[in-house]
């Protein structure tokens, strides 16, 4: 499976990371709040941590082990609402 652009695999398929930096802790907390709402939304909850302007993701499909079309999905959301 092909990540979108801006995003990894890490390991043999078994998850998408990607790293957003922002302006601030504001600007951050603010887009990790709009990726809640939309997680929350679809039912498919991303692994994150959070220092200060940075937010790193991690996205796998705990049920099978690995990426999925899910994933894919929700990291296409994630680049949105960071507007990129």
């Amino acid at each position: 499976m092909e990540p979108p652009p801006g995003w990894k695999i890490e390991g043999e398929d078994r998850a998408l990371v990607r790293s957003f930096q922002f302006r601030d802790f504001a600007e951050a907390f603010a887009f990790l709040t709009r990726v809640a709402l939309h997680a929350q939304r679809v039912d498919h909850h991303p692994e994150f941590t959070s220092v200060w302007n940075r937010v790193d993701f991690r996205l796998t499909s705990h049920d099978s082990g690995k990426v999925t079309e899910r994933d894919v999905q929700l990291a296409r959301a994630i680049d949105a609402l960071a507007g990129g």
